[in-house]
């Protein structure tokens, strides 16, 4: 006797599971696009200048590597449009800083809001787009070909024997 296995299995869920977690990660990696993309288009430009570091100590998992130690964030004063100065901290920070001590930078503002300003490099703009963006083709795409697979095979059966009393095992 043989019958179709019916209800979602593990495997199911898993690949459910990955399709989910990737489109999120990809949405959130567009978004984050989109944003970087908004201030490369209608941000305000300004020079800008390094003025100090702030270290940070990550203060996470308690897990130690070899190179661990705090990381630098510049802090960058710039003039806005509106002739005040302003002063705001890096996204990004490294360890070795990635700027100098009065290093000459781009920073990048609303001009609704100019506290609300970047610095106009690479990792400040596109770090976190491309690694959402990654993790969740990566997985995503992961997810959608295992379905693709699953759903190519044909369907699962289990057969059943019967006991000598006439009942399944």
């Amino acid at each position: 006797m043989r019958f179709r296995v019916r209800g979602w299995g593990a495997g199911q869920w898993v690949t459910f599971g990955a399709i989910a977690f990737g489109s999120l990660f990809l949405a959130i990696g567009l978004i984050l696009t989109w944003v970087s993309v908004s201030y490369l288009a209608s941000g305000e430009r300004a020079r800008g200048t390094v003025v100090s570091m702030e270290w940070r100590s990550d203060g996470g998992s308690g897990k130690r590597r070899a190179n661990d130690g705090p990381t630098a964030y510049p802090v960058v004063q710039f003039t806005a449009a509106d002739g005040k100065s302003r002063t705001f901290e890096g996204s990004t920070g490294s360890n070795p800083p990635a700027y100098d001590l009065m290093e000459r930078v781009e920073v990048l503002y609303r001009a609704d809001s100019p506290g609300d300003a970047r610095i106009n490099s690479f990792t400040s703009m596109w770090l976190l787009p491309l690694i959402f963006g990654g993790i969740g083709l990566l997985i995503g795409g992961i997810g959608v070909t295992v379905a693709i697979v699953r759903r190519r095979r044909p369907p699962r059966t289990a057969q059943l024997t019967k006991s000598p009393a006439g009942h399944p095992a």
